[in-house]
């Protein structure tokens, strides 16, 4: 049975030498390592074999299949890369020229338009002050001298914010005099 294995090795090694497109390759694989292959028949007839017999072949049919494995996938990839690199080819594709520059993106029109008039009020003397979203009752009311009864000041005219430290009252911003007060 060990000159059996050597001998299937030794075919299988020589007709994947030969192989030269993957439908092939798939019929090798079916041939040396599917289900009624040769190498399947005489792992599986091991149970007939004496201890001794089974350990020495067992181990030799198990190296041959790991060999055999190993060349299938790495006459795979070989045969891969070849077909890829002949489909360049005919396509005449030059992997070695630089590639096309990536578009970065534009602004969005709204952002323009802001940037365009905030620059042109800093050309007329203005200056662009940027402050919290989430401001101080003190800063949007009371430093602006708006009363507690306006109605700018009603639950449904001010998004107020639940705080429980019992400090001032927060909320958002509802105009963008808070920037001219701080």
């Amino acid at each position: 049975m060990l000159k059996q294995l050597e001998e299937l090795h030794l075919e299988a090694l020589a007709k994947l030498k030969r192989v030269g497109e993957l439908k092939e390759l798939e019929l090798w694989r079916i041939h040396y390592l599917g289900k009624k292959s040769k190498l399947i028949q005489i792992l599986r007839s091991l149970a007939n074999l004496s201890l001794e017999e089974r350990r020495e072949i067992g181990a030799r049919a198990n190296e041959v299949k790991k060999a055999l494995e190993s060349n299938l996938i790495e006459k795979e990839r070989l045969l891969e890369e070849a077909t890829f690199v002949s489909s360049l080819e005919r396509e005449g594709v030059d992997v070695t020229l630089p590639g096309r520059p990536i578009s970065t993106g534009r602004l969005h029109p709204t952002t323009q338009i802001l940037e365009e008039i905030c620059h042109i009020f800093t050309r007329m003397g203005f200056q662009v002050f940027e402050g919290p979203d989430v401001e101080w009752d003190y800063y949007n009311f009371e430093a602006l001298n708006i009363p507690q009864w306006h109605p700018a000041r009603d639950m449904f005219a001010t998004l107020w914010i639940d705080t429980d430290t019992g400090k001032e009252a927060r909320l958002l911003r509802t105009h963008t005099s808070p920037m001219q007060i701080r």
